[in-house]
């Protein structure tokens, strides 16, 4: 099974079902794909979620992620600090670690970093890369 951590922005992307990267949602259903998460993530995912469409939706989305038996909810021990620009983006690099994931779903540029830097070694891809080995 796949293990990703999956940013904010594209669990956004993923949910609409006209989306061309609702596979990646449904997969998470399905449970062919383990979302790595911590409370801080999906405290987040509620937040941004919610602001994007309605708090009963956000409500929803974070309780389908809880109540997944694939769902991996983690406890994050150390803090890498390895974002500068957004230091918010964080919580995904240190559950990643934590979760030892396959990739970080992503398509903000802060997490550009993460490629120059040895150790830990995380792999960040794209959404629509991913959603293209999904096919």
């Amino acid at each position: 099974m796949r293990r990703i951590v999956l940013d904010t922005n594209c669990l956004l992307q993923a949910l609409p079902s006209l989306s061309p990267y609702h596979k990646i949602w449904t997969e998470v259903l399905a449970g062919n794909i383990s979302l790595c998460v911590n409370t801080d993530i999906l405290s987040e995912y509620e937040e941004i979620i919610g602001q994007k469409t309605n708090a009963e939706i956000a409500r929803n989305v974070v309780e389908a992620i809880a109540r997944l038996h694939t769902t991996e909810f983690l406890e994050v021990y150390y803090h890498f600090g390895l974002i500068e620009a957004d230091v918010d983006d964080n919580k995904f690099v240190d559950c990643a670690v934590a979760a030892d994931a396959e990739y970080i779903v992503t398509n903000d540029t802060h997490f550009n970093i993460l490629k120059h830097i040895d150790w830990p070694k995380l792999n960040v891809i794209a959404i629509k890369e991913f959603a293209e080995q999904l096919q």
